[in-house]
Protein backbone atom coordinates (compact mmCIF):
# COMPACT_ATOMS: atom_id res chain seq x y z
CA UNK A 1 0.00 0.00 0.00
CA UNK A 2 2.75 2.43 0.95
CA UNK A 3 4.78 1.53 -2.13
CA UNK A 4 1.84 2.00 -4.46
CA UNK A 5 1.12 5.43 -3.06
CA UNK A 6 4.76 6.52 -3.33
CA UNK A 7 4.82 5.40 -6.93
CA UNK A 8 1.70 7.24 -7.96
CA UNK A 9 1.55 10.27 -5.64
CA UNK A 10 3.15 12.71 -8.06
CA UNK A 11 0.86 11.63 -10.88
CA UNK A 12 -2.22 11.89 -8.63
CA UNK A 13 -1.18 15.34 -7.43
CA UNK A 14 -1.19 16.61 -11.01
CA UNK A 15 -4.60 15.26 -11.89
CA UNK A 16 -8.14 15.99 -10.82
CA UNK A 17 -8.91 12.50 -9.63
CA UNK A 18 -11.74 12.00 -7.16
CA UNK A 19 -10.72 11.78 -3.54
CA UNK A 20 -12.37 10.49 -0.41
CA UNK A 21 -12.55 13.54 1.85
CA UNK A 22 -13.21 12.82 5.51
CA UNK A 23 -13.28 16.35 6.82
CA UNK A 24 -16.68 17.80 5.93
CA UNK A 25 -19.95 17.41 7.72
CA UNK A 26 -19.19 14.65 10.20
CA UNK A 27 -15.68 15.18 8.87
CA UNK A 28 -17.11 13.22 5.89
CA UNK A 29 -17.41 9.52 5.14
CA UNK A 30 -15.32 7.08 7.19
CA UNK A 31 -12.18 5.84 5.41
CA UNK A 32 -13.73 2.44 4.78
CA UNK A 33 -16.60 3.97 2.82
CA UNK A 34 -16.64 3.20 -0.87
CA UNK A 35 -18.50 6.39 -1.72
CA UNK A 36 -16.11 8.77 -3.50
CA UNK A 37 -16.46 12.54 -3.15
CA UNK A 38 -15.29 14.56 -6.13
CA UNK A 39 -13.06 17.53 -5.68
CA UNK A 40 -15.13 20.62 -4.94
CA UNK A 41 -13.25 23.87 -5.43
CA UNK A 42 -15.96 26.31 -4.20
CA UNK A 43 -16.47 24.34 -0.99
CA UNK A 44 -12.70 24.07 -0.58
CA UNK A 45 -12.47 27.86 -0.72
CA UNK A 46 -15.24 28.28 1.87
CA UNK A 47 -13.53 25.82 4.20
CA UNK A 48 -10.25 27.69 3.82
CA UNK A 49 -11.84 31.01 4.83
CA UNK A 50 -13.57 29.35 7.80
CA UNK A 51 -10.27 27.80 8.85
CA UNK A 52 -8.54 31.18 8.71
CA UNK A 53 -11.23 32.76 10.90
CA UNK A 54 -10.75 30.03 13.48
CA UNK A 55 -6.97 30.38 13.36
CA UNK A 56 -7.15 34.17 13.76
CA UNK A 57 -9.28 33.91 16.90
CA UNK A 58 -7.04 31.15 18.26
CA UNK A 59 -3.94 33.26 17.54
CA UNK A 60 -5.38 36.15 19.51
CA UNK A 61 -6.09 33.88 22.47
CA UNK A 62 -2.57 32.43 22.29
CA UNK A 63 -1.20 35.95 22.60
CA UNK A 64 -3.37 36.48 25.67
CA UNK A 65 -2.15 33.22 27.22
CA UNK A 66 1.46 34.19 26.46
CA UNK A 67 1.25 36.95 29.04
CA UNK A 68 1.21 34.30 31.80
CA UNK A 69 2.62 31.20 30.05
CA UNK A 70 5.86 30.59 28.14
CA UNK A 71 5.79 29.56 24.44
CA UNK A 72 6.64 25.88 25.17
CA UNK A 73 3.93 25.73 27.83
CA UNK A 74 1.43 27.13 25.33
CA UNK A 75 2.64 24.56 22.77
CA UNK A 76 2.05 21.73 25.25
CA UNK A 77 -1.48 23.02 25.77
CA UNK A 78 -2.14 23.16 22.04
CA UNK A 79 -0.63 19.78 21.17
CA UNK A 80 -2.02 17.94 24.20
CA UNK A 81 -5.47 19.42 23.82
CA UNK A 82 -5.37 18.94 20.06
CA UNK A 83 -4.40 15.27 20.46
CA UNK A 84 -7.41 14.60 22.68
CA UNK A 85 -9.68 16.50 20.30
CA UNK A 86 -8.54 14.70 17.16
CA UNK A 87 -8.51 11.24 18.72
CA UNK A 88 -12.07 11.81 19.93
CA UNK A 89 -13.11 12.85 16.41
CA UNK A 90 -11.37 9.80 14.93
CA UNK A 91 -13.16 7.45 17.33
CA UNK A 92 -16.48 9.15 16.66
CA UNK A 93 -16.20 8.75 12.91
CA UNK A 94 -14.70 5.26 13.31
CA UNK A 95 -11.58 6.26 11.42
CA UNK A 96 -8.64 3.90 11.22
CA UNK A 97 -6.07 5.27 13.64
CA UNK A 98 -3.49 2.49 13.27
CA UNK A 99 -2.25 2.29 9.70
CA UNK A 100 1.30 1.78 8.42
CA UNK A 101 0.82 4.55 5.87
CA UNK A 102 0.97 7.21 8.62
CA UNK A 103 4.67 6.34 8.95
CA UNK A 104 5.43 6.86 5.25
CA UNK A 105 8.39 9.18 4.68
CA UNK A 106 6.36 12.04 3.13
CA UNK A 107 4.08 12.10 6.16
CA UNK A 108 7.08 12.08 8.49
CA UNK A 109 8.22 15.18 6.62
CA UNK A 110 4.78 16.66 7.18
CA UNK A 111 4.95 16.04 10.93
CA UNK A 112 8.37 17.67 11.13
CA UNK A 113 7.24 20.68 9.12
CA UNK A 114 4.19 21.07 11.34
CA UNK A 115 6.34 21.03 14.46
CA UNK A 116 8.63 23.71 13.04
CA UNK A 117 5.62 25.80 12.08
CA UNK A 118 4.02 25.51 15.52
CA UNK A 119 7.21 26.43 17.36
CA UNK A 120 7.65 29.48 15.17
CA UNK A 121 3.99 30.41 15.50
CA UNK A 122 3.63 30.37 19.28
CA UNK A 123 6.96 32.17 19.75
CA UNK A 124 6.10 34.84 17.20
CA UNK A 125 2.67 35.44 18.74
CA UNK A 126 4.28 35.80 22.16
CA UNK A 127 7.01 38.23 21.10
CA UNK A 128 5.78 40.20 18.08
CA UNK A 129 2.70 42.26 17.13
CA UNK A 130 -0.26 40.08 16.19
CA UNK A 131 -1.07 42.00 13.02
CA UNK A 132 2.53 41.94 11.75
CA UNK A 133 2.84 38.21 12.39
CA UNK A 134 -0.39 37.72 10.48
CA UNK A 135 0.92 39.68 7.51
CA UNK A 136 4.10 37.61 7.27
CA UNK A 137 2.14 34.37 7.52
CA UNK A 138 0.16 35.40 4.48
CA UNK A 139 3.25 34.93 2.35
CA UNK A 140 2.69 31.20 2.80
CA UNK A 141 0.53 30.87 -0.35
CA UNK A 142 3.42 32.28 -2.37
CA UNK A 143 5.75 29.63 -0.98
CA UNK A 144 3.11 26.93 -1.47
CA UNK A 145 2.53 27.96 -5.08
CA UNK A 146 6.27 27.97 -5.72
CA UNK A 147 6.58 24.55 -4.10
CA UNK A 148 3.64 23.22 -6.12
CA UNK A 149 5.52 24.18 -9.26
CA UNK A 150 8.82 22.68 -8.15
CA UNK A 151 7.57 19.48 -6.51
CA UNK A 152 3.98 18.75 -7.61
CA UNK A 153 4.34 19.53 -11.29
CA UNK A 154 1.78 22.37 -11.34
CA UNK A 155 2.32 25.01 -14.00
CA UNK A 156 2.15 28.77 -13.61
CA UNK A 157 2.75 31.50 -16.16
CA UNK A 158 4.93 34.56 -16.11
CA UNK A 159 2.19 36.66 -14.53
CA UNK A 160 1.94 34.42 -11.48
CA UNK A 161 5.73 34.31 -11.25
CA UNK A 162 5.62 38.11 -11.12
CA UNK A 163 3.01 37.90 -8.36
CA UNK A 164 5.27 35.64 -6.31
CA UNK A 165 8.17 38.05 -6.66
CA UNK A 166 6.02 41.05 -5.69
CA UNK A 167 4.72 39.18 -2.65
CA UNK A 168 8.22 38.37 -1.45
CA UNK A 169 9.19 42.01 -1.89
CA UNK A 170 6.29 42.83 0.42
CA UNK A 171 7.72 40.49 3.06
CA UNK A 172 11.12 42.16 2.80
CA UNK A 173 9.47 45.55 3.15
CA UNK A 174 7.90 44.42 6.42
CA UNK A 175 11.06 42.80 7.80
CA UNK A 176 13.45 45.54 6.61
CA UNK A 177 16.58 43.47 7.29
CA UNK A 178 19.76 45.45 7.83
CA UNK A 179 17.93 48.57 9.02
CA UNK A 180 17.21 50.03 12.44
CA UNK A 181 13.56 49.04 12.09
CA UNK A 182 14.35 45.33 11.83
CA UNK A 183 12.72 43.27 14.60
CA UNK A 184 14.46 39.89 15.13
CA UNK A 185 11.31 38.48 16.74
CA UNK A 186 9.63 38.56 13.33
CA UNK A 187 12.00 35.82 12.16
CA UNK A 188 9.90 33.44 14.25
CA UNK A 189 6.99 34.35 11.99
CA UNK A 190 9.14 33.58 8.93
CA UNK A 191 10.00 30.21 10.49
CA UNK A 192 6.30 29.51 11.05
CA UNK A 193 5.42 30.52 7.51
CA UNK A 194 8.08 28.22 6.04
CA UNK A 195 7.10 25.21 8.13
CA UNK A 196 3.39 25.59 7.45
CA UNK A 197 4.03 25.96 3.72
CA UNK A 198 5.89 22.64 3.61
CA UNK A 199 3.08 21.07 5.61
CA UNK A 200 0.48 22.25 3.12
CA UNK A 201 2.44 20.89 0.17
CA UNK A 202 2.75 17.44 1.71
CA UNK A 203 -0.91 17.48 2.78
CA UNK A 204 -1.87 17.86 -0.87
CA UNK A 205 -0.39 14.45 -1.72
CA UNK A 206 -1.62 12.68 1.40
CA UNK A 207 -3.17 9.29 0.55
CA UNK A 208 -6.96 9.84 0.28
CA UNK A 209 -7.69 6.80 2.45
CA UNK A 210 -6.11 8.43 5.54
CA UNK A 211 -8.70 10.18 7.70
CA UNK A 212 -7.99 13.83 8.42
CA UNK A 213 -8.57 13.22 12.13
CA UNK A 214 -6.02 10.39 12.15
CA UNK A 215 -3.49 12.54 10.28
CA UNK A 216 -3.97 15.37 12.76
CA UNK A 217 -3.73 12.99 15.72
CA UNK A 218 -0.34 11.69 14.63
CA UNK A 219 0.86 15.24 14.04
CA UNK A 220 -0.06 16.26 17.58
CA UNK A 221 1.43 13.03 18.93
CA UNK A 222 4.73 13.82 17.20
CA UNK A 223 4.75 17.43 18.41
CA UNK A 224 3.87 16.80 22.06
CA UNK A 225 7.25 15.21 23.09
CA UNK A 226 9.06 18.07 21.38
CA UNK A 227 7.03 20.60 23.38
CA UNK A 228 7.66 18.71 26.63
CA UNK A 229 11.40 18.52 25.93
CA UNK A 230 11.46 22.23 25.14
CA UNK A 231 9.82 23.23 28.43
CA UNK A 232 12.05 20.86 30.45
CA UNK A 233 15.14 22.43 28.87
CA UNK A 234 13.93 25.79 30.17
CA UNK A 235 13.44 24.38 33.66
CA UNK A 236 9.75 25.25 33.73
CA UNK A 237 6.72 23.25 34.91
CA UNK A 238 5.34 21.00 32.18
CA UNK A 239 1.75 21.91 33.02
CA UNK A 240 0.91 25.56 33.64
CA UNK A 241 -2.49 26.73 34.88
CA UNK A 242 -1.80 30.45 34.98
CA UNK A 243 -4.24 31.17 32.17
CA UNK A 244 -8.03 31.03 32.34
CA UNK A 245 -9.33 27.46 31.80
CA UNK A 246 -12.03 28.84 29.51
CA UNK A 247 -9.48 30.67 27.37
CA UNK A 248 -7.34 27.52 27.22
CA UNK A 249 -10.26 25.35 26.15
CA UNK A 250 -11.48 27.86 23.56
CA UNK A 251 -7.96 28.26 22.14
CA UNK A 252 -7.63 24.51 21.61
CA UNK A 253 -11.14 24.18 20.18
CA UNK A 254 -10.74 27.00 17.67
CA UNK A 255 -7.26 25.96 16.60
CA UNK A 256 -8.20 22.29 16.24
CA UNK A 257 -11.34 23.03 14.25
CA UNK A 258 -9.43 25.37 11.98
CA UNK A 259 -6.78 22.70 11.50
CA UNK A 260 -9.35 20.14 10.36
CA UNK A 261 -10.98 22.63 7.98
CA UNK A 262 -7.57 23.50 6.53
CA UNK A 263 -6.75 19.86 5.81
CA UNK A 264 -10.17 19.37 4.23
CA UNK A 265 -9.75 22.43 2.03
CA UNK A 266 -6.33 21.46 0.71
CA UNK A 267 -7.37 17.88 0.02
CA UNK A 268 -10.60 18.96 -1.68
CA UNK A 269 -9.28 21.50 -4.21
CA UNK A 270 -6.05 22.31 -6.11
CA UNK A 271 -3.51 23.77 -3.72
CA UNK A 272 -2.74 26.72 -6.02
CA UNK A 273 -6.44 27.66 -6.00
CA UNK A 274 -7.34 27.53 -2.30
CA UNK A 275 -4.01 28.72 -0.88
CA UNK A 276 -4.49 32.41 -1.82
CA UNK A 277 -7.63 32.46 0.31
CA UNK A 278 -5.38 32.16 3.33
CA UNK A 279 -5.14 35.93 2.96
CA UNK A 280 -8.51 36.17 4.71
CA UNK A 281 -6.60 35.41 7.90
CA UNK A 282 -4.78 38.69 7.44
CA UNK A 283 -8.05 40.61 7.44
CA UNK A 284 -9.19 38.89 10.63
CA UNK A 285 -5.86 39.35 12.41
CA UNK A 286 -5.49 43.01 11.44
CA UNK A 287 -8.98 43.73 12.73
CA UNK A 288 -8.33 41.90 16.01
CA UNK A 289 -4.88 43.44 16.52
CA UNK A 290 -6.08 46.99 15.95
CA UNK A 291 -9.35 46.65 17.86
CA UNK A 292 -8.32 44.62 20.91
CA UNK A 293 -4.54 45.00 21.21
CA UNK A 294 -4.19 48.63 20.15
CA UNK A 295 -1.65 47.83 17.44
CA UNK A 296 -0.83 50.52 14.90
CA UNK A 297 1.21 49.17 11.96
CA UNK A 298 3.50 51.75 10.35
CA UNK A 299 3.39 52.84 6.71
CA UNK A 300 6.00 50.31 5.55
CA UNK A 301 4.06 47.46 7.15
CA UNK A 302 0.85 48.60 5.46
CA UNK A 303 2.70 48.84 2.14
CA UNK A 304 4.12 45.34 2.55
CA UNK A 305 0.70 43.98 3.43
CA UNK A 306 -0.74 45.66 0.32
CA UNK A 307 1.89 44.04 -1.90
CA UNK A 308 1.28 40.61 -0.40
CA UNK A 309 -2.48 40.88 -0.72
CA UNK A 310 -2.28 42.34 -4.22
CA UNK A 311 -0.09 39.48 -5.39
CA UNK A 312 -2.51 36.95 -3.89
CA UNK A 313 -5.58 38.59 -5.40
CA UNK A 314 -3.89 38.74 -8.77
CA UNK A 315 -3.02 35.05 -8.61
CA UNK A 316 -6.64 34.27 -7.80
CA UNK A 317 -7.82 36.32 -10.76
CA UNK A 318 -5.37 34.61 -13.09
CA UNK A 319 -6.45 31.20 -11.79
CA UNK A 320 -10.13 32.00 -12.34
CA UNK A 321 -9.39 33.30 -15.82
CA UNK A 322 -7.44 30.16 -16.71
CA UNK A 323 -10.19 27.91 -15.36
CA UNK A 324 -12.86 29.62 -17.43
CA UNK A 325 -10.80 29.63 -20.62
Amino acid sequence: MVYAWRKNSRREARSTVTVRCVAIGRWGKPPNSSHPIKQNTPLGIILMIAAMAGFACSDALIKVLSTTMSPPQVLILLTGGGLLFFVAIALWERAKLFDRVVFAKPLLVRYGAEIIGMIGMVTALATAPLSTVGIILQASPLVVTLGAVLFLGERVGIHRWASIIVGFLGVLLILRPGTGSFEPSLLWAVMAMTGLSVRDLVTRITPPGVASSALASYTMLAALPVAIGWVLMRGEPVVAWDGSPWIMALTVALGSTGYMLLIASIRMAPVSVVSPFRYSRLVFLMAIGITFFGERPDAATWAGAALIMASGLYMMWREARSASA
